[in-house]
């Protein structure tokens, strides 16, 4: 099938909306997990449970909605199974969502699949 200029402008447009959601849910997901970093670090290493017990779940909740949020692109998208796993894994560790959430906007933008 041939694709036209035409073509790909409104598949671009079509993923302006969700790539904009996932944007957001990768920034606040990457500064959740930062936060999760620091409550660890009063839980581990001053002995202090209390931010944790109340952090840790709202982190939970954050995580989620980007788990929603990106599998939401990637249906929309059409990405690979492989290239959905890696974006939700990236969610998982502190900084990398901030690389998958330029990653994922560079490649839409530019029409590819992940």
């Amino acid at each position: 099938m041939v694709t036209t200029a035409r073509d790909e402008q409104a598949a671009t447009a079509a993923l302006r909306k969700p790539l904009q959601r996932f944007r957001v849910a990768a920034f606040v997901t990457g500064l959740g997990l930062l936060g999760l970093v620091v409550v660890m670090v009063i839980r581990y290493g001053f002995d202090n449970p209390g931010p944790s017990a109340v952090y840790s779940p709202v982190h939970g909740v954050i995580y989620m909605v980007y788990l929603v949020v990106a599998v939401d692109l990637a249906l929309k998208a059409r990405w690979s199974v492989k290239g959905t796993v890696g974006v939700l894994l990236a969610g998982c560790v502190p900084f990398f969502s901030f690389a998958a959430e330029r990653a994922v906007t560079r490649r839409v933008t530019e029409g590819r699949k992940l």
